[in-house]
C-alpha cells in the first residue's frame, strides 16, 4: 500500500483550524454539535487527514463570533476561506482525489434529495398535529434540523462540483495532425483514475459530509442558525443581496400573473422529470412579495400541484423572520389561516436573540399585530425555557408581551413560561 504525504497546504490549514476550535466554547454551539455527531471524523480534520467542508468552517466561526464579537469573526472569514481553498486544492489532487470528489458528490444528492424528501413528510405530519403539545415541538424541531440537513447538502454540492473542476486534468488540445499528444498526458489522467483510493466516509448529515446516517433519531440541542439571511437552496451557503429599504406595494394583477407563469412552468417542468429545475421555480417564487402567496397557493392547488405549495412554503420559511411574519399574515388576510399558522411554526425554528430583534423591529415599525404573530407561534412550539431567552435582549419590553403569548396559549404554558422566566433572572420569585 502507498502511503501519501500530506501536502503543506492541508496540514496548514489543519494547524489554523486547531487554533480557531482552541479560541470557542467546546462545550457549546456547533463544535459540540459536530463533536457529538462525529468525533472521529473531526479529529481527522483536525489532524489534515480530511478537509471538511466549508459550511463547518463558517459554523465555526459563527462559534468563534460569540467570543470575539461578529467584526473580528468576519475579519477571520477571508484568511480561513484562503487557507481552506489551498488546503483543498491540494487535497483533491492527491491520487484518488478525483473519485473521492466523485463519490462525495453523489451521496451529496442523495442527502439533499432525502432531506428534501423528509421535509416535505415532516411539514405534512405537523400540519395534521393539534397545535399544542410536545408532539408539533418535537416535529418543529425535526424540521428545524431537516432543513439545516437540506442547506448543507446543496452548499456542499456547489463546493463538490467547484472542487472537482479545479481538480479536473485539463483537456489535452487539439493536436495538428503531424503533432503527437502531449507525452504523459494520457498517462497522468489515467494513473489518476487506476490508483483512485476510495473516500473515507465520515460524519452524516451535518458534518463532512460522507457518511450515509442510518436513519435513525438523534438527540441533538437546538437547532443554532448563523445568521437571520435565507437558507434555502437557492442560496447555496451565500448571503444574498440585501433587500432595499422600502419598495413600492405591489400590483395584485402581477401576482396573479407571476402565479399564472409559475404554475405553467412547474406544470411543463414536472411532465418532464426536471425536478431539479421545478425547484429552483419554487426558489424563485418564495423570494416575491408575500402578498402574491394567496394567488400562487390558490393556482397550485387548483392545478393538482399541492406538493410544491408545500415546499413553497417552506422556502418562504428559510427566509428572515421578518419576511415570514409578512407572508404569514398575507395569508391570514386571504383566509388561508392554515397556511399562515403553519408557515410560521416553521419559521420560528431560529435562536431566540433573532426573534426578539425581529418582534421589537416589528412593533417599532407599527406592525405589532405581525410581532405578536411572530411571538404567539415562537411561544406555542419553543419550550418554556427556549422563550425565555427571548426576554434577554429587553427583558422590560419583552417580558410581558412574552407571558401575554403564553396565556393565549394555555394556563399551563403561561405557568411554565413563569417558572421559566424567574430562573433566567427576569422575574421576581
Amino acid at each position: 500500500m502507498t502511503v501519501h504525504r500530506l501536502p503543506y497546504e492541508a496540514g496548514e490549514f489543519a494547524r489554523y483550524l486547531a487554533d480557531l476550535c482552541g479560541r470557542i466554547d467546546r462545550s457549546d454551539g456547533w463544535f459540540a454539535i459536530f463533536w457529538q455527531r462525529d468525533p472521529e471524523g473531526m479529529s481527522a480534520c483536525l489532524d489534515g487527514v480530511e478537509i471538511p467542508p466549508w459550511d463547518v468552517v463558517e459554523s465555526l466561526l459563527h462559534d468563534l463570533a460569540a467570543v470575539t464579537g461578529a467584526v473580528y469573526a468576519e475579519q477571520e472569514s477571508a484568511r480561513a476561506r484562503a487557507l481552506h481553498t489551498a488546503a483543498a486544492t491540494a487535497h483533491d489532487l492527491l491520487p484518488g482525489g478525483l473519485e473521492a470528489l466523485r463519490e462525495r458528490l453523489e451521496l451529496m444528492r442523495r442527502e439533499e434529495s432525502y432531506a428534501k424528501g423528509r421535509a416535505r413528510e415532516l411539514l405534512r405530519l405537523l400540519a395534521a398535529e393539534p397545535g399544542r403539545g410536545p408532539g408539533a415541538e418535537r416535529l418543529t424541531h425535526e424540521l428545524a434540523w431537516t432543513r439545516d440537513d437540506h442547506a448543507r447538502a446543496m452548499a456542499r454540492i456547489a463546493e463538490l462540483t467547484s472542487r472537482l473542476e479545479r481538480a479536473r486534468p485539463p483537456a489535452a488540445p487539439t493536436a495538428d495532425p503531424d503533432r503527437p499528444p502531449a507525452p504523459g498526458a494520457a498517462g497522468n489522467a489515467a494513473a489518476t483514475t487506476a490508483r483512485a483510493a476510495k473516500a473515507r466516509r465520515r460524519g452524516g448529515a451535518r458534518f463532512a459530509g460522507a457518511e450515509d446516517d442510518d436513519g435513525g433519531a438523534v438527540a441533538v440541542p437546538v437547532l443554532p442558525v448563523a445568521q437571520d439571511l435565507p437558507r434555502g437552496a437557492r442560496y447555496g451557503g451565500v448571503p444574498p443581496a440585501p433587500a432595499p429599504a422600502a419598495a413600492p406595494a405591489p400590483d395584485p394583477a402581477d401576482a396573479v400573473l407571476a402565479a399564472r407563469e409559475t404554475v405553467a412552468a412547474l406544470g411543463r417542468l414536472r411532465a418532464e422529470g426536471r425536478g431539479g429545475e421545478a425547484h429552483v421555480v419554487l426558489c424563485e417564487a418564495a423570494a416575491r412579495p408575500g402578498s402574491w402567496l394567496p394567488a400562487l397557493g390558490a393556482r397550485l392547488e387548483r392545478s393538482g400541484l399541492g406538493a410544491d405549495w408545500t415546499t413553497l412554503l417552506w422556502e418562504v420559511a428559510s427566509q428572515p423572520a421578518a419576511r415570514v411574519a409578512a407572508a404569514a399574515d398575507a395569508l391570514a388576510r386571504a383566509g388561508r389561516h392554515d397556511d399562515g399558522r403553519l408557515l410560521l411554526r416553521q419559521g420560528v425554528a431560529r435562536p431566540a436573540g433573532e426573534i426578539a430583534d425581529t418582534v421589537m423591529a416589528l412593533e417599532d415599525e407599527g406592525m405589532a399585530p405581525r410581532a405578536g404573530a411572530l411571538l404567539a407561534a415562537y411561544v406555542e412550539v419553543r419550550s418554556p425555557e427556549d422563550t425565555a431567552r427571548v426576554a434577554e435582549r429587553d427583558p422590560f419590553r419583552l417580558v410581558p408581551r412574552l407571558l401575554a403569548a403564553a396565556r393565549a396559549v394555555s394556563p399551563s404554558r403561561e405557568r411554565d413560561l413563569i417558572h421559566a422566566l424567574r430562573v433566567a433572572g427576569h422575574l421576581a420569585g
